[in-house]
């Protein structure tokens, strides 16, 4: 049987789009050889190289994909500053477990103290738990919304945010909505409901939700 050589080797690497591989596997071949791996072994590191690469590439992509307006860690967040925050909770949520069970959470509070940090800590660590995630301005979304209406694309739009695993709407209430916004705005949280986790930010309580959303039955549903 005739040896592939170095190059058609590189090459189906390359096609295959196994990056690890190519980059690794002439040094790793000779510490297997010092070492006298069995040839199971050797390929055991570079797919383990591989499969470690992937998951780094994933993991960014889903921080690209999140549009995070910035980068903020739980890590850097000063629970002294609120003493009334359950740091325990927050530490609780960063673990996923309310993605994975498609749950919601909701932050309310006067402007300032730091409710939309703690909603991107927490994004970031859904998206790095491989989890799809979206952030949204809700004044942003509505115009995007309305935009997709006006396009005859809502559906589409729509099946295109069931695709996400968490989103994040932040600032909910810091400006009044058209009936038109509105409705919009509670068709889309109708549809990821029970589906997609939400997270939601406003300084609004509950009982103010029907001024901004200008009816009382949608604040209900």
């Amino acid at each position: 049987m005739k040896h592939p050589s170095t190059q058609q080797v590189e090459t189906h690497l390359k096609q295959l789009h196994l990056q690890a591989f190519l980059q690794e596997y002439q040094a790793l071949a000779q510490v297997a050889t010092q070492a006298a791996w069995p040839y199971e072994a050797y390929l055991a590191q570079l797919l383990q190289a591989e499969s470690e690469r992937r998951l780094r590439n994933r993991r960014q992509r889903r921080l690209q994909e999140a549009h995070f307006p910035l980068l903020k860690e739980l890590a850097d967040f000063d629970f002294t500053a609120i003493p009334q925050l359950n740091q325990q909770q927050i530490r609780t949520l960063a673990r996923g477990d309310y993605v994975a069970q498609a749950e919601s959470v909701l932050f309310v509070g006067s402007p300032g103290l730091g409710k939309t940090h703690i909603a991107i800590g927490l994004g970031l660590a859904a998206c790095r738990q491989d989890h799809r995630v979206r952030f949204y301005a809700v004044t942003h979304l509505i115009n995007e919304l309305q935009e997709a209406q006006a396009n005859h694309q809502l559906p589409n739009y729509l099946e295109k945010a069931l695709r996400h695993q968490l989103v994040i709407l932040d600032e909910f209430g810091y400006v009044p909505f058209s009936p038109t916004g509105a409705q919009l705005l509670f068709q889309f949280c109708a549809a990821l409901q029970e589906r997609v986790s939400l997270i939601v930010t406003t300084n609004l309580p509950f009982s103010e939700w029907g001024q901004v959303l200008g009816d009382e039955r949608l604040a209900g549903g």
